[in-house]
């Protein structure tokens, strides 16, 4: 008995190894738990409404009625998107690739219906020459990760978030690309916040196929919106051409170019034509009104401080004259 209850338990774990699950069976349980409660509250608060105002022109007992069947009327739709959410968030996802496949499906079904051969090869032809410039590669191909990307972030949330029961997925805003890489802005839903993903960084820049990521606050007053700067190649690793090369001469090597030289006008090379001579020299007049002298003296002091060292040098100076 335990033999075969084994062997349909391994069948069982065969067939969900050989299936793809497209939407985990919690989350579809849960948002028909969500659907029927919408669909209560809906119904219960739009037919009271409805019915409040039909009594004004119906018999009570029809109004009561007429009232339920538009609340279930405004319920059901309602009730509805709910339960489908979990498909329609898909589409949602996909909209850019779906909207641009089919845009250029419809483009060439209706160039086919209303132009020859020949127009259609030049309208092509436009198209795809502007790929061979370089600069228009480089700009397509910023606009394909930003939207690879977004599908790359859902995919590691998805494992780490839904896998483990722990919160909603996250807001998937928009993103732009950048010198590096792409920078995505997140809206995060209840039950999750930012140091959750800062843990995760290895694995994110992992699954975005990035060489780094890193997650910071996109606003100051709601910690819910954070971005995401994902980093595929480091800017400061660039060549920079300078142009100092250009200011030697070919003809000459760097190690024997003469000097620059200044021309000498007496001042040493110095602009002093803002320095006058007022601001440099103190002159007798000035110091005889401020009472003092340059040492700080007085003046009949200063007078005696400057001629004593000059007597005593004369006295030192004569006896080494013959």
């Amino acid at each position: 008995m335990a033999k075969n209850t084994g062997r349909s338990v391994s069948r069982r774990a065969m067939g969900r190894r050989g299936s793809v699950t497209v939407i985990e069976d919690h989350v579809s349980r849960s948002y028909a738990r969500n659907a029927k409660i919408t669909f209560w509250v809906v119904s219960l608060v739009g037919g009271l409404l409805a019915a409040t105002v039909l009594t004004e022109y119906w018999h009570p007992i029809l109004a009561i009625i007429l009232g339920v069947c538009c609340g279930v009327l405004v319920a059901l739709p309602i009730a509805a998107v709910i339960v489908v959410w979990p498909v329609l968030r898909v589409f949602v996802w996909w909209l850019p690739e779906i909207l641009t496949t089919a845009g250029l499906v419809y483009g060439f079904v209706v160039l086919a219906h209303h132009t020859t051969l020949v127009v259609r090869l030049a309208v092509i032809a436009a198209l795809v020459l502007p790929f061979v410039l370089p600069q228009v590669r480089r700009t397509v191909m910023k606009v394909a990760w930003c939207v690879i990307s977004r599908h790359r972030l859902r995919t590691c949330f998805a494992e780490f978030i839904i896998g483990s029961n722990r919160a909603s997925l996250p807001f998937v805003l928009w993103a732009r690309p950048t010198l590096v890489g792409e920078s995505v802005w997140l809206w995060l839903r209840p039950g999750l916040a930012m140091s959750d993903l800062e843990n995760r960084l290895e694995q994110i820049a992992a699954a975005c196929w990035a060489d780094k990521v890193t997650i910071e606050r996109a606003s100051a007053s709601n910690s819910a919106l954070v971005r995401v700067d994902i980093s595929r190649r480091d800017a400061l690793t660039g060549r920079v051409v300078s142009p100092l090369p250009d200011e030697i001469n070919d003809g000459q090597p760097v190690g024997n170019q003469p000097p620059t030289l200044v021309p000498d006008t007496g001042t040493g090379g110095l602009d002093l034509d803002d320095v006058t001579e007022a601001s440099v020299l103190d002159t007798p007049k000035t110091a005889a009104r401020n009472g003092r002298s340059d040492n700080g003296k007085k003046p009949g002091q200063a007078r005696d401080a400057v001629t004593t060292p000059a007597t005593h040098g004369a006295d030192d100076i004569s006896d080494y004259i013959d």
